[in-house]
C-alpha cells in the first residue's frame, strides 16, 4: 500500500496541516475526518486506500496540525475544509467522517453540497436528544468511556490501540497527544455536541450513509435513526460486533460496506 505523509499549508499559511495519504495519487480522492482521539494508524485507511486516494489529514489543533485558534465552530471547520480540498487542487471528494469527524463531514456536505460525492457518517456527533444524551467523556472516569467505546474493552482490538506501557517516551507522547486532542475536541463538544447542525443537516444532497456500532455507549445508535429522519434517503447500517469503533472491532466489514456503498 502506498503512502505518503507531508505538510499542506492553507490559506496563505493560516493552517499547516499534517496529512497521509493512502493509495494512488490517480484514484478517486476521499476525505478521510479522524475522531476526537485521531485514530489512524490500524490498516482500515490502507483497506480504503486499495480503491481510493484515502486524504488522512490531522484537524487544525490535533497533532502537528495548526490554526486552530482561527475556527470558532463546525461551520469554521466546514469552511477551512474547502480550503483544503482547494489548496490539493480537489473540487470534490467522497468524504468519510467518523465521531466527531462525522460533525465535520455532515456540515461539509450541508453548507456547499457540491463539494461532496458520497457521504459516510460513522458513529457521528453532532444532533442532540434529551433521552438518548451522549457521553461526556470529557468528565466520565477512563474505565467507564473504555466499556462504552468497545463491545469487548478488554479484547485484542481495544487493546490494539494503547501505547506501550514499557516505553517511557511513548507513554509520554501518547498522554501528551490524548490531552492535546481533548482539549482540542472540548472546543466543539463540550458542554454538549449541539452547534446547530440540525439546522442544516437538511441541506446534504449527497448520497448517505449512516454507519454505527451497536453497542455504542458513548454515541447511541439511535442517532443514527435521528440523522436518517433529516437526511433525504439516507440509508442505515448497524454493526452488530462494535461499538464505537466498528473500522477496527469490525474491520473487514467496514471495508466492505463503505467501499460497497462508494463504488455504487
Amino acid at each position: 500500500m502506498e503512502r505518503e505523509r507531508y505538510t499542506l499549508d492553507v490559506r496563505g499559511g493560516m493552517f499547516s496541516i499534517d496529512v497521509t495519504e493512502y493509495g494512488a495519487k490517480d484514484a478517486e480522492p476521499l476525505l478521510w475526518l479522524h475522531p476526537s482521539n485521531s485514530l489512524m494508524r490500524f490498516g482500515y485507511l490502507d483497506d480504503l486506500g486499495e480503491r481510493y486516494r484515502v486524504i488522512a489529514p490531522l484537524h487544525p489543533g490535533w497533532g502537528e496540525s495548526t490554526g486552530l485558534e482561527h475556527i470558532d465552530d463546525p461551520v469554521d471547520m466546514a469552511l477551512y475544509y474547502y480550503d483544503f480540498l482547494d489548496a490539493l487542487g480537489i473540487e470534490s471528494a467522497h468524504v468519510v467522517g467518523h465521531s466527531i469527524g462525522g460533525m465535520f463531514a455532515a456540515e461539509v456536505a450541508a453548507l456547499d453540497p457540491h463539494r461532496v460525492r458520497r457521504v459516510v457518517l460513522c458513529n457521528a456527533v453532532g444532533l442532540w436528544r434529551d433521552d438518548a444524551p451522549t457521553l461526556d467523556f470529557f468528565a466520565e472516569d477512563q474505565a467507564k468511556v473504555g466499556r462504552a467505546v468497545w463491545k469487548d474493552p478488554t479484547g485484542p482490538a481495544a487493546m490494539s490501540v494503547l501505547p506501550d506501557m514499557s516505553d517511557l517516551a511513548k507513554l509520554e507522547d501518547f498522554m501528551f497527544r490524548h490531552i492535546q486532542s481533548m482539549a482540542a475536541a472540548a472546543k466543539f463538544l463540550w458542554p454538549i455536541p449541539d452547534r446547530g447542525l440540525r439546522k442544516r443537516v437538511h441541506r446534504i444532497a449527497a448520497p448517505t450513509l449512516l454507519l454505527w456500532g451497536r453497542h455504542d455507549g458513548l454515541v447511541s445508535p439511535v442517532y443514527a435513526d435521528e440523522f436518517a429522519s433529516r437526511i433525504r434517503d439516507a440509508e442505515v447500517a448497524i454493526f452488530e460486533e462494535s461499538a464505537h469503533f466498528p473500522m477496527i472491532e469490525e474491520r473487514e466489514r467496514f471495508k466492505e460496506t463503505v467501499l460497497g456503498f462508494l463504488g455504487r
